[in-house]
């Protein structure tokens, strides 16, 4: 795939799932070819589902794999539900979505702190869940907002048109609603829990999957490097974070009783630029640095 993607496809191919910066990492570049790889190596796929953002990828998919004597698969997509604190859903931002593993108390808090205008229907995360997900499962059942009679009393949806339109008009307030797609939403993920409680390989695939929220729940601190440093971890390389980066400038350290450092401020691409201090006067001469 690599001998015969170009990086202008590639990068082109990641642009709504991969962040773009001047200098992306080269792992942003190779994730579009190897996901459409996958519809070879894993066997018997025959279609692919995502998101709206993933159709470049599959567009990739399509143009290069018959060029490598593969077949073209069917691509299926769903729209995309806004992330609960405005604009699009991240997986690298726990708060702008619901896990399927979430507890009640993980989902009434998320969902509390969503923004919610009153009377905006537009960029909405509460009403989209409701939209995607509640209605079609609730399936003609009612979707019941529970209000005390001070406040009107409980008010009943058969359709999501209905309640986009209430809302629309303010008849209901945004905290009305994100009780009910709350509690909604804990029901629905009820047979979940359940289900993962009782299969210890299900525990054990999402503990190895995702090390970090492991330890992070089980109350263990998170090291410097971005890896946990609970009794689980094995104390090896895995911890260390490395990261290659452009030295954009190298100034002497302002100290003076420290002659023997460098400030750099150094490109690390999409994570940003960090200041860093170094030994480097002891191995090259700031000219060097810079060139």
């Amino acid at each position: 795939m690599a001998s015969v993607v170009t990086e202008h496809d590639a990068k082109k191919a990641g642009a709504e799932v991969v962040k773009q910066v001047k200098n992306p990492l080269l792992s942003g570049l190779l994730y579009p070819g190897l996901q459409a790889l996958d519809e070879e190596y894993l066997k018997g796929v025959d279609a692919q589902f995502g998101g709206e953002d993933q159709r470049k990828i599959f567009t990739l998919a399509e143009k290069y794999l018959p060029n490598l004597g593969y077949k073209k698969r069917i691509h299926l997509m769903n729209p995309m539900v806004p992330g609960l604190t405005g604009g699009k859903m991240s997986a690298s931002e726990p708060d702008s979505k619901i896990d399927l593993l979430d507890s009640p108390g993980d989902v009434k808090r998320k969902i509390k702190k969503a923004f919610c205008e009153p009377g905006n229907v537009q960029e909405n995360g509460i009403l989209a869940f409701a939209k995607h997900v509640l209605f079609p499962v609730l399936d003609g059942t009612e979707f019941v907002i529970e209000r005390s009679k001070k406040h009107g009393g409980n008010v009943r949806y058969t359709t999501f048109t209905e309640l986009e339109e209430s809302y629309a008009k303010e008849e209901i307030y945004p905290l009305d609603l994100k009780n009910a797609v709350a509690r909604e939403l804990s029901k629905l993920l009820e047979p979940i829990h359940a289900k993962f409680s009782a299969d210890s390989e299900m525990q054990m695939i999402r503990d190895r999957a995702y090390p970090d929220e492991v330890v992070k729940k089980g109350g263990g601190k998170k090291g410097a490097g971005g890896g946990g440093a609970g009794p689980d971890r094995p104390v090896d390389i895995s911890r260390l974070d490395l990261r290659v980066g452009v030295v954009i400038s190298a100034e002497k350290h302002p100290d003076p009783s420290v002659s023997s450092l460098y400030v750099e401020k150094v490109d690390i691409g999409e994570k940003g630029t960090y200041n860093v201090v170094s030994l480097f006067s002891l191995l090259l001469f700031s000219y060097n640095i810079h060139h």
